[in-house]
């Protein structure tokens, strides 16, 4: 939005000067200053304006503070306008400076300027005439009033009549239309927004808003920038008078992009004033505005049209052009320049928007920084940075100072709720806690740190990697533990010396190899299982130590019970025998140690496992005695060790298992419900434990099948039911668990048993395919594993003996358990099954 300027191309520095110079005449003259201000917005028949009345009350401020007698009028008819100068003419007669301000609309019609009161009427030329204020009668009643008389028009804000939207006479979009009433044509054609030269301006100082036929800007912000300017100078103590004029004339031109330049006609003799204080001594943004009013016109053009296309202020680019003495330049080089420096600006500019900081401090900084940056004061936007980087510096030598110390602290928190958390059994807030731990020694990777708090880092892992593992997410357990290895392989390595380090990371290997075995790698868990024991057995010859000695056994068992879901029997009888061995020595060695005595009896229960997997019932069975009998006398000790009951309900579980092979499922009923029993005691005591619920779950299965063995059908159908209902929770909670899979597979045909043996075939034959679909998924998972592929062939014989499809699935069934055998694979247990089904095929009529 604009308003018009009067003038030519001279500037405004005359003008200033000498009212400068009249305003810091010393007090002992005492002139008399009068100003007259008339100010517009409420036009009622073009378009109104929103900050002239604004305008008025700023420079009646200023002038009143300079010591002058101020009337002002406001939305004034052309009546008003004309009594209110007659009024000043009379009241103000004789005074020694006369000043009329003026702010509103004003057009040039045949070269004569007139300024528009709020009932100028366009609808015909006359009418316009005649309803509008002609500017030589403001220029005889100034000169009517005082010695010095000085007119300030900031007016032709906009088209008044909006002849650059066309024809139409209704108010505009947001009430800037012309008004109600029709223009005439005759108007559009003669008047012209804007005010003309005046050409006779004796005694008397014209100062105009903008150029001769061109709009000022009513301003965004509440006044219009040549009365901002105008009000921000004139009062500045120590500034010399002609350098005023230059800052508010260099200060309309940047802010408006270089549309608008005031322009003064003046007949007033030149007067001097003395400067007060050196061009140094003034801001960066003052001495740059008077550095500006010295560019030529032509690099003018070549400023703008730069800043132009680059949507940006002037001020920056005039500040390069003045450091980079661009004058001197050639025309190419210096274009050249002008670019580089504007798209250095709009590159600063955006970072600054968009490089957000914490510290509120340093955002207002960077804030006034990308203001003085657009006024061209790059020193002043510099220092400002400079203030916001030492305070970030401040802080960020703070923080370094204790950012080890206090992190480390956190992540000590952490752990400790974690640690609080897992005796709540509350495993969620555990894993939480511990993971937030981990965070933090992760921000502290690349520092010094002390060993203590390495091991903890450790140890966070193998806490997430075990809760993880007892809520049934394998998967998020096996990726804790490989980064426990990790952090454990760095200890070592920074300290290959220490042997606690080793073990450390022996731990953290069989933490992994035991996620792989349980999601059937078997193949992958014993060469992890394997590697951790060479590092074991190195540490004994280094330390043979107790303590050392036991993890060297406890990595023989290891090895066999991966050996043994492989379907290796005799390679996991082998590794268990020498974990024995161990046990015994240790046993013997140390009496009292209750630890080591409950290693003797796992040690025990697993030869016995081995044993009974190579077909050595007997043998088995006697194993399985010792290691309850031990178990027992440890748990009369401690009667609330959750680890101790269950040991003796494995045990239990294992003794009525050999029973019932032995062809004495009698004797299986007291161990199966003693150990069903405890189970569910332990259960309870921790329902989010999912080893305890497979214990329970693998205790009612067994009770089922000895009842179905001894006749109770109905008996056994319960019990494996609610066996199943455990095993569905436990195979959705974690999927990849191939154990917990396996244990759904075997449930769905012992549940088809049962029916089988109650007459309902169809039913069984749908839990046998269950049961098949999960055996024969995971022996695709892997091919090569005996156990999968006895487990897939049984299932196969299932549904054969069931009526689907009998002859290839007992056909495929007996081809998977003589490959195996003529691989030497097949374990002992499940020897007597490639005879089971010939004597099926055989009843069936089925040939091989």
């Amino acid at each position: 939005m604009g308003r018009c300027a009067l003038g030519a191309d001279r500037s405004l520095r005359f003008f200033l000067s000498i009212i400068l110079a009249i305003f810091f005449v010393s007090a002992a003259h005492a002139e008399r200053r009068v100003a007259l201000i008339i100010a517009a917005d409420e036009y009622r028949n073009v378009r109104p304006l929103k900050n002239a009345v604004n305008d008025s009350r700023t420079i009646e401020s200023a002038l009143q503070k300079l010591g002058f007698d101020v009337t002002t009028e406001a939305n004034r008819d052309l009546k008003r306008m004309r009594r209110a100068l007659e009024d000043f003419r009379n009241d103000a007669a004789g005074a020694d400076v006369a000043l009329i301000y003026f702010s509103g609309h004003g057009v040039e019609i045949a070269g004569d300027n007139r300024l528009l009161p709020v009932d100028a009427d366009p609808s015909s030329l006359n009418r316009l005439k005649a309803t509008t204020l002609p500017l030589e009668e403001v220029r005889e009643t100034v000169t009517a009033v005082g010695k010095i008389g000085l007119v300030v028009l900031d007016a032709c804000r906009n088209d008044p009549f909006g002849q650059s939207e066309g024809g139409e006479s209704a108010v505009g979009k947001s009430g800037e239309g012309r008004g109600v009433i029709s223009i005439a044509p005759e108007v559009k054609a003669e008047a012209k927004p804007g005010l003309g030269r005046m050409g006779r301006a004796e005694n008397v100082l014209f100062a105009f808003s903008a150029a001769p036929g061109q709009t000022a800007s009513d301003g965004a912000s509440g006044n219009s920038e040549f009365s901002a300017a105008l009000a921000r100078f004139l009062p500045t103590d120590g500034l010399e008078i002609r350098s005023v004029l230059t800052l508010v004339q260099q200060q309309v031109y940047d802010l408006s992009r270089g549309k608008q330049l005031p322009y003064v006609e003046s007949g007033l003799p030149r007067l001097f004033f003395a400067a007060q204080a050196s061009k140094d001594a003034l801001p960066e943004r003052d001495r740059l505005l008077l550095a500006m009013a010295d560019v030529t016109p032509d690099l003018r053009v070549e400023v703008e049209t730069v800043a132009a296309n680059a949507d940006m202020p002037l001020a920056p680019l005039y500040a390069a052009l003045i450091t980079s003495d661009g004058k001197a330049m050639a025309p190419r080089q210096r274009q050249q320049k002008l670019q580089e420096a504007a798209d250095a600006f709009i590159k600063v500019r955006a970072d600054l928007r968009n490089f957000a900081s914490s510290d509120p401090e340093v955002t207002a900084l960077r804030q006034q920084a990308e203001a003085q940056l657009a006024l061209g004061s790059f020193d002043e936007a510099r220092a400002l940075l400079g203030k916001a980087a030492d305070i970030d510096g401040k802080s960020r030598d703070d923080l370094k100072n204790r950012f080890i110390e206090r992190t480390l602290s956190e992540a000590t928190t952490h752990y400790l709720a974690g640690g609080a958390s897992q005796a709540q059994l509350r495993y969620d807030l555990a894993i939480e806690d511990y993971r937030k731990a981990v965070a933090l020694y992760a921000d502290v990777e690349g520092f010094q740190i002390p060993d203590e708090a390495r091991y903890q880092q450790t140890l966070s892992w193998e806490f997430i990697g075990t809760l993880e593992t007892t809520v049934g997410h394998l998967q998020e357990a096996g990726r804790a533990y490989d980064s426990m290895v990790r952090s454990a392989e760095k200890r070592a390595a920074a300290e290959p010396g220490k042997i606690d380090h080793q073990r450390d990371l022996v731990v953290a290997q069989n933490k992994v190899a035991d996620v792989r075995k349980a999601m059937g790698d078997t193949a992958g868990a014993i060469a992890l299982y394997q590697q951790a024991l060479a590092t074991m057995k190195a540490i004994l010859e280094k330390e043979p130590t107790f303590g050392y000695l036991r993890d060297y056994a406890v990595g023989f068992n290891r090895i066999g019970d991966a050996m043994r879901i492989s379907g290796d029997g005799p390679g996991a009888l082998a590794n268990y025998r020498s974990a024995l061995k161990v046990a015994e020595f240790l046993a013997e060695k140390a009496p009292d140690d209750d630890g080591f005595r409950r290693d003797l009896s796992v040690s025990h229960s697993k030869v016995g496992l081995a044993l009974r997997l190579t077909n050595d019932l007997q043998g088995s069975i006697a194993e399985y005695e010792v290691a309850l009998r031990i178990t027992e006398a440890l748990a009369k000790k401690k009667p609330d060790d959750s680890e101790l009951q269950r040991d003796i309900s494995v045990s239990l579980n294992a003794i009525g298992d050999v029973q019932r092979l032995s062809g004495h499922n009698d004797r299986a009923f007291d161990p199966y419900q003693r150990s069903v029993e405890i189970a569910k005691t332990l259960v309870a005591r921790d329902p989010g434990n999912t080893l305890w619920r497979r214990d329970l779950e693998l205790a009612l299965g067994k009770v089922a099948d000895a009842m179905n063995e001894a006749g109770n059908s109905d008996g056994a159908l319960a019990n494996h039911r609610s066996a199943q209902a455990i095993a569905e929770y436990l195979a959705e909670l974690d999927p990849d668990n191939a154990e917990w899979q396996r244990d759904l597979a075997v449930g769905h045909n012992r549940i088809g048993d049962v029916l089988m043996s109650k007459g309902d075939k169809s039913g069984a034959a749908a839990e046998y395919r269950a049961g098949f679909v999960i055996a024969d998924t995971q022996l695709h998972a892997d091919p090569g594993n005996a156990q999968r592929t006895v487990d897939a062939a049984y299932s196969r014989y299932k549904l054969a003996v069931a009526g689907v499809d009998s002859s290839t699935n007992f056909k495929a069934a007996l081809a998977m358990l003589t490959g195996l055998k003529s691989q030497g694979r097949l374990p002992g247990a499940n020897e007597g099954w490639i005879g089971m089904v010939e004597k099926a095929m055989a009843e069936a009529g089925v040939a091989k």
